[in-house]
């Protein structure tokens, strides 16, 4: 009946939630028919203290009470491109070979100046991490939009700075492989964050238990980590 059904509302960062959340939910709903997911994909942060969201899956450093967080995965950031432009002319076998290649940006100028986001997901600062000085890092094509700059690197027009716990499912699946062999560690992480008065209801501790065992079960491509 209708008014059997129940609702959760799930804030996430638009990236994940494409490529890693939305891919999984049909699981989720197959042993959980009776739960409605409505999928909130936003760069904005969701006031969970408000009831805005019910859960929310967010990229950050730590949380403070009031809201409970468990880390899903620690963020580790490559450099990803499609099979056939690892392998083409020029080859990328080593990072300077990234002085020919095209740079494919993610804009960020709608974030925050002091976002996270925005600090880690350039290729100024992961070149800086990594210690290479890649001609004009400015050059490239940009995008206002991660999911287009992903689909921009599978079709081969160029490398892109990607997060292995979000491209998981598609580095899996040999759409983009990492031609150097190695990812940049940061102080970030993908977060489950909830009020903990929402823990009460079993919609919410369904979905919060079916989310951490999902985590738990992905194996990350293996990999040096600077």
């Amino acid at each position: 009946k209708q008014s059997d059904r129940q609702r959760l509302i799930v804030s996430a960062e638009p990236s994940f939630a494409t490529a890693w959340l939305v891919p999984r939910l049909d699981r989720f709903r197959a042993v959980n028919s009776e739960i409605d997911v409505l999928i909130n994909s936003s760069l904005e942060i969701t006031n969970l203290e408000r009831g805005d969201a019910d859960i929310a899956l967010r990229f950050s450093k730590r949380h403070d009470a009031p809201l409970v967080a468990h880390r899903l995965f620690d963020e580790r950031l490559g450099v990803f491109c499609s099979p056939a432009l690892a392998t083409g002319r020029p080859r990328l076998s080593q990072l300077q070979d990234l002085e020919n290649a095209t740079l494919l940006h993610w804009d960020m100028s709608a974030l925050s100046p002091t976002s996270m986001t925005r600090k880690w997901m350039s290729w100024e600062s992961w070149l800086e991490r990594a210690g290479v000085t890649a001609g004009n890092r400015r050059n490239g094509i940009f995008f206002s939009d991660y999911n287009l700059l992903v689909q921009s690197a599978v079709a081969g027009q160029g490398v892109i700075l990607g997060s292995l716990p979000v491209l998981n499912d598609i580095i899996s699946a040999g759409l983009l492989v990492n031609p150097f062999g190695f990812s940049v560690d940061t102080d970030m992480g993908y977060d489950l964050v909830l009020m903990p008065e929402t823990l009460e209801r079993p919609e919410v501790r369904c979905f919060a238990d079916w989310i951490i065992a999902e985590a738990r079960s992905c194996t990350l491509p293996q990999m040096d980590v600077i």
